[in-house]
């Protein structure tokens, strides 16, 4: 995902910080006559890039670290089997666990080091290192990915999810357009669920077959907002009989592993119940293609409604390859579909109507505690459908919408007018969305929704969300005489 370099968050929070509150990691210990061989095995197997020699948690002579063995070791060509004291360094800080964390970081810059020992109770109790420091201090979109793909455990991916609104806030205050938020959002869930999936191959050890691990809905098109829950599923490779009820059980139990774990961290239990965890949804190559194929060549109207976001994937972890081969399949049963297929698409984009009332000159609203609210999740469906519906019927396959708006612009689809029309509407929704979740937990402290009051809204943003509704309506009519023939 192209996201742009200069968006930059500081954390206000960092000068009260104390070393305790970082995730630091527990120590790996060697003997100090164990080989370079050996500790640089361990720290590989732990995925580490210190290790600490001594003889418990309170005699550490010394430790060694990735530059250690690069430039003591194999830039001096000695042997891997000479004992780890010979090359360890001996240059031990440490600091107080109740210290604060720029304190850390500034011992560190003044020592010329980048590990510090965190003491507690006269117990070294783990390490911190500066990388891991300066991602707490400079919360930017990329460095904040970057802590994530280093996140220790689920609990600190939980904290790590709260900072979340607080920087989709500021990125819509600076202005930041809301295809570049969503684009953000999307790859810290990715992210997130990366992590998760290693740290479950680090429980149950490695999968028994290959496996792709796919998202879908929001995320598929990498447009998620901050009422997001989880829309997943497993691709596995096809086994020998013997093996397929070995490997199918494996990968229920991860995936219910997962899920739970996303669910703890605060991205949700989708209420459909489209999650790997479903057993619907996690199998084997050839039974996702026997799906496809159904929801093609067999489609009803329930058949879109309920399954049409599943033509809105994207692999996120796993063989890729797995997921091309489905693709392929799916484009080529795409060559030759019933002409249902197509209607029922249409029809699917024609559910939910804008929300006007009938002589489109107000916004058609519902109460919620005595105020007037309209759910712009449902105003915005109309535009993923329908452009979904025009990109599947011109073998489009991009996910996105706005891409998929500018590639059905480029085969003339959509004229350059009717592009910018529509992108306008639906990003301009998109970020009036953004802006009121995200206010909604750090004002409220809410868990977010995708209702917006009318009366939080300015003269201007009413004036202009009704000219975006009858856009969207026409577009409805392009639907229908498209896709259905029909323009009643």
């Amino acid at each position: 995902m192209v996201m742009d370099p200069q968006i930059g968050i500081e954390s206000a929070h960092f000068y009260s910080k104390k070393v305790g509150d970082l995730h630091y990691r527990g120590l790996l210990i060697c003997n100090g006559q164990s080989t370079v061989f050996q500790v640089a095995a361990l720290m590989a197997k732990e995925k580490v890039s210190c290790a600490f020699i001594g003889g418990s948690e309170g005699e550490i002579e010394g430790f060694v670290t990735d530059i250690i063995l690069r430039d003591r070791v194999l830039a001096k060509n000695l042997k891997p089997g000479i004992a780890v004291r010979e090359i360890m360094d001996t240059g031990i800080f440490h600091i107080e666990k109740n210290a604060l964390l720029y304190e850390a970081l500034l011992q560190m810059f003044q020592a010329k080091i980048r590990y510090l020992l965190v003491k507690e109770d006269n117990h070294f109790v783990g390490w911190i290192s500066r990388n891991k420091i300066l991602t707490e201090q400079y919360q930017g979109p990329f460095i904040f990915i970057q802590s994530l793909k280093q996140a220790l455990d689920v609990e600190e991916l939980k904290q790590k999810w709260r900072i979340v609104p607080l920087m989709v806030h500021q990125l819509v205050e600076k202005g930041i357009r809301a295809s570049i938020i969503n684009q953000i959002v999307s790859a810290v869930t990715d992210t997130i669920t990366q992590r998760v999936i290693e740290i479950q191959f680090d429980q149950m050890g490695q999968a028994p077959a290959n496996f792709v691990f796919i998202v879908l809905g929001s995320e598929g098109r990498g447009e998620q907002t901050l009422k997001t829950d989880q829309d997943n599923a497993i691709i596995y490779e096809d086994k020998a009989n013997e093996k397929r009820e070995l490997v199918r059980a494996y990968f229920l139990e991860f995936a219910e592993k997962v899920s739970t774990e996303l669910n703890d961290i605060g991205i949700d239990f989708c209420k459909g119940d489209f999650m790997a965890k479903n057993p619907k949804w996690t199998h084997s190559l050839s039974h996702w293609k026997r799906n496809y194929e159904n929801w093609i060549q067999q489609s009803t109207t329930e058949t879109m409604m309920k399954y049409a976001t599943f033509f809105d994937c994207r692999a996120i972890f796993g063989d890729y390859d797995l997921w091309e081969e489905l693709k392929l399949f799916m484009g080529q049963q795409l060559l030759n579909p019933t002409e249902k297929f197509f209607m029922n698409l249409g029809w699917n984009a024609l559910q939910y109507e804008p929300p006007l009332t009938f002589f489109k000159r107000n916004i058609k609203t519902f109460k919620i505690d005595g105020e007037e609210h309209f759910n712009i999740k449902k105003a915005m469906t109309p535009i993923v459908d329908l452009t979904r519906a025009f990109a599947l019927k011109h073998r489009i396959f991009e996910t996105n919408t706005g891409k998929r708006m500018e590639a059905l612009r480029d085969l003339g689809i959509f004229s350059e007018k009717e592009t910018k029309e529509l992108s306008h509407a639906y990003y301009y929704l998109m970020s009036l969305r953004l802006e009121k979740q995200a206010l909604q937990i750090i004002e409220k402290g809410q868990r977010p929704v995708n209702y917006v009051a009318i009366n939080q809204l300015t003269k201007v943003q009413v004036v202009t969300l009704l000219e975006i509704f009858k856009v969207i309506k026409e577009f409805q009519l392009k639907i229908k005489i498209e896709f259905t023939k029909n323009i009643f």
